[in-house]
Order: C-alpha cells, then structure tokens, then sequence
C-alpha cells in the first residue's frame, strides 16, 4: 500500500535525523529530558498507524514538528544556531535584521506546534467521536491550546524538580518572564490559522477534506461523508 510504504519513508528519514542528532548532542542531560515525550509520541503513532488511519497529510505535519523538535533538543532550544545558518546562506542576520534581544527557535517550534497539530487532531475527532461543522474546526484549536498549557506546566514541574542548570535549560526562559504565555499565545495563533486554513479549504471544495479521506478508506458511509 503506498500509504504504508510512504509512513516507512518518513519514519527512516527522522530516525537517520535522530540518530545524527543523538550522537553529541550539546547537554546529554537536557537532551534526555526533551526525548522524553517525543520517543513516546514517535512510538504511538507509529504503533498506532492502523488502528488511527490518519492522513498522509496529517502523519508528514507530525513528521515536520517532530523533526524541529529533534533539533531543538539536540542544541537546546536556547541554543539553536538558526542564525548562523541564515548568515551562511544569505550573508544577513535576522536577528540583527528584526532587532531580536533572545533566541527565538522556541517561539517557532510553539507556534508550529499549533499550525502543524490542529489538522491530525481534527482528524481523530471527525472518525472517533463524529465531530462536526463548527465544534471540528473549534475542539481541535481548544486542545491544541490546552495541551500547549498543558506542557508548560510540565516545564515548570520539571524545573522545580530538576532545578539547577538543567532545570532552566529545559524550561528555556531566557529571561522572559512572559515566556510561557508567549509560547501558549503562539501555539493559539498557529492553531487558528491551520484551522482558518482547513475551513477555506473545505469550503473552496465544497467537500470536507477529512470526511472524504476517511470515506475513501471504508471507515465513514456516504452519507456521513456528505455532511
């Protein structure tokens, strides 16, 4: 099946990326602690892969976030020399250009978190508890947000715990006090234009995206794929 074959594809491309990346990572502890949730979610998906049909759209946005994930970890998020590489390749800074105080790889994997999840999300509701019209474009930003809240406070946790160097690493403040609730508004923000997006999409159609894939693997009838 070229589905199956295609998830093979992108499982042996970010293995070979964490592998390379596990190799001297800048803080062995700290990268530990970031691998934590992601090995388990890799896991899941990959365990679940027929049991959770989601689409071959959906598994390549998870691959996208996992893939920056794996990076953040792999330097710190602090400490991801995105700047560097944009110097190598252009010749300009965007840290210079944007007039940044910190390093913002963070905000982008949180802001990510929410454009590249709401669509997978939005899939296992519309097959598992038949959500639709309006509640399939909200409930899918509501989780997305509150799992986003949901991590912050399993950094916190993990700081007070930890504490020390690899306690702030981890939770990767920099400084900002206002740190979590920017990541939190992002991952929002993120969240509200994938779903805006799938909405436009949807409605350009005339169809929905979700209900015909799943139609298309037997698990809906026509006439709920019509809806």
């Amino acid at each position: 099946m070229i589905r199956e074959r295609y998830l093979k594809v992108l499982a042996i491309a970010f293995a070979m990326l964490w592998i390379t990346l596990a190799i001297a990572p800048y803080d062995r502890d700290t990268w530990l602690l970031e691998n934590a949730l992601l090995l388990l979610g890799v896991f899941v998906l990959w365990k679940t892969r027929r049991s959770l049909p989601l689409s071959t759209a959906s598994y390549t946005l998870l691959f996208i976030f996992l893939c920056l994930h794996a990076v953040g970890a792999h330097f710190t998020y602090s400490l991801v020399p995105y700047d560097d590489a944009i110097r190598t390749l252009s010749g300009s800074s965007i840290t210079e250009a944007l007039g940044l105080n910190r390093n913002h790889y963070d905000r982008l994997v949180h802001f990510a978190y929410g454009l590249l999840l709401v669509l997978p999300v939005r899939e296992l509701l519309v097959l598992f508890a038949r959500v639709r019209g309006f509640w399939s474009y909200f409930l899918p930003l509501d989780i997305v947000m509150s799992t986003s809240l949901l991590y912050e406070l399993i950094e916190w946790g993990a700081a007070v715990t930890y504490g020390g160097d690899l306690g702030a690493a981890f939770l990767g403040t920099q400084g900002d006090e206002w740190d979590a609730h920017r990541d939190m508004a992002l991952a929002g923000l993120g969240g509200l234009i994938a779903a805006l997006a799938i909405f436009a999409v949807n409605t350009w159609r005339r169809s929905d995206i979700s209900l015909d894939w799943f139609a298309s693997l037997g698990r809906l009838d026509d006439h709920e794929s019509r809806r």
